[in-house]
């Protein structure tokens, strides 16, 4: 059985895996995978595809699943709304030509919201040559279709190891409380600035003014999750591009936490600026903003927001080195280390992680 999930594309398609939502191997859920062939459009002017687009897929995979899950058992109605999406390593791009296999299943139930593992899988057809290319956690929660204001519970899975149920308790919180550190510190606002000299803050930063309209939106009339990644991680890349002057990819996301809906008819403002840089790494903060004026108009606010990284490319796909982020103001000065702190935290951890693997 194939199902379409009604993408803006038209082209992704779900497969659902053996079993279909009953309980697969380690105590998890079986979803699906939806498959999706890179065109063109999807790519930048060196064919890799956008670090947005693969978000997006990421985000309809565990959308279905997540609502495929909340609605197992009888009850009220709902679709599953994007609540946070966990640090995504982009570990090799994709291509046009290739055909994107994104895989999800639920690994951990709260009482009011669902994690969800998605893999992202890209396929040579021609020469049937594979490569885990994203592996991503996300964490949803489920929405009534009669009060979209009010959460309802999230059936339990069964779990093969009681450590399962505990690890996945304990990810809970780490997030719960990352994101509540996240909205405290979510009042900065990007101003513009008058003949910025190259390699300063001011002069990559950017924004993107986008009229939320149905396409956008769930059955809820409240914007994908997918979409508004998809945004941002547009508005990254026009912030690294006008650092760099050169061919720039996705490497990474932070965690992306989704503060509050965004309902169709709003105008929101996605607004980037630079960071932090390495040698051969920039960091970009994103966020945004919405200004309601549909049904229930109220003063604008902080929506999403996130940290990508990006690194620049030679025609020959190879790292290039990042010109030196300058920096002005003491704010600029204070996001910069800031940022180094970020970037020396994950590398140092994923030096830990090479070494365990070492070891093993």
């Amino acid at each position: 059985m194939v199902r379409w999930p009604g993408s803006s594309s038209g082209r992704a398609m779900e497969v659902p895996l053996p079993g279909g939502t009953g309980t697969r191997a380690g105590g998890t859920v079986g979803g699906g995978e939806v498959l999706c062939p890179m065109r063109p459009d999807d790519a930048n002017v060196a064919g890799n595809v956008h670090g947005g687009t693969i978000l997006k897929m990421i985000e309809e995979a565990g959308a279905i699943i997540s609502t495929r899950h909340c609605n197992s058992q009888a009850g009220e109605p709902c679709v599953a709304a994007l609540a946070r999406v966990e640090r995504t390593d982009f570990l090799s791009p994709v291509c046009i030509g290739e055909v994107a296999n994104v895989s999800a299943e639920i690994t951990y139930t709260s009482r009011h919201s669902v994690e969800v593992q998605v893999n992202v899988m890209s396929e040579n057809i021609l020469t049937g040559a594979k490569k885990v290319t994203n592996k991503a956690t996300l964490w949803y929660v489920p929405l009534s279709l009669k009060n979209v204001n009010k959460v309802l519970e999230v059936p339990p899975i069964q779990y093969a190891r009681k450590e399962q149920e505990e690890e996945g308790k304990k990810r809970y919180e780490e997030q719960k409380l990352d994101r509540l550190e996240t909205k405290q510190r979510n009042g900065d606002v990007i101003f513009p600035v008058i003949n910025p000299e190259p390699h300063t803050v001011g002069y990559s930063q950017s924004s993107l003014i986008h009229l939320v309209g149905p396409s956008d939106c769930t059955l809820l009339g409240f914007v994908h999750g997918g979409v508004t990644m998809k945004l941002m991680d547009e508005v990254a890349g026009i912030v690294a591009a006008r650092h760099c002057k050169t061919n720039i990819v996705t490497a990474s996301v932070d965690a992306i936490n989704f503060h509050e809906k965004i309902k169709k008819g709003s105008v929101i403002t996605i607004s980037g600026r630079m960071t932090f840089t390495s040698n051969k790494s920039m960091e970009i903060e994103v966020f945004v903003d919405a200004d309601p004026f549909v049904d229930e108009p109220r003063e604008r606010y902080r929506a999403v927001s996130a940290f990508f990284t990006y690194v620049s490319l030679s025609k020959e796909g190879k790292p290039l080195p990042v010109p030196q982020l300058l920096t002005e103001t003491e704010d600029e000065k204070r996001r910069f280390e800031e940022g180094k702190g970020r970037y020396l935290q994950t590398k140092a951890k994923r030096q830990a992680q090479m070494q365990q693997a070492a070891q093993q």
